[in-house]
This record gives structure tokens, sequence and C-alpha cells, in this order.
């Protein structure tokens, strides 16, 4: 089992959870949406697999390069 850590590639907040711990990703879906500066940035997943844990809740104020969710490949 290896895990892939899905990482904030901006500063901003969590505006939109779309995926539940659980469930299966396909490669290319997003699992979350970051604002920042009034822009809607999709987290993807590249490789797909499972989510096992998502680290924030909408919201939350994240920064660049902070660890969001694990995802088992």
């Amino acid at each position: 089992m290896a895990v892939e850590q899905l990482k904030s590639e901006v500063t901003g907040s969590v505006w939109k959870i779309v995926a539940s711990i659980g469930d299966d990703i396909a490669p290319g879906d997003s699992i979350m949406i970051i604002e920042s500066m009034k822009m809607e940035i999709p987290v993807i997943c590249e490789d797909g697999g499972k989510l096992l844990v998502l680290h924030v809740k909408e919201g939350d104020s994240v920064a660049e390069g902070q660890n969001l969710a694990e995802i088992e490949i």
C-alpha cells in the first residue's frame, strides 16, 4: 500500500470538499476546491485511489505546500 499526500499549491481557504473519506477517486478527479484571490482552484488527485484522510475542513485557511489529504494508491 502506497500513500500519496495531496498538498495545496496556493495559499487560500478550503471553499468546498467534494469527496468523502473512503471514496474511490478516479485519476484527474478533484477532492476539494481552494479559494484564493477570488479564484477557485481544484485539488486534483493525479493517480487516483482511495481517500484515506482529510487534514482540513471547509472554511479552513491553508498555506502553500500544506498537506490536505492522503490517498491510498
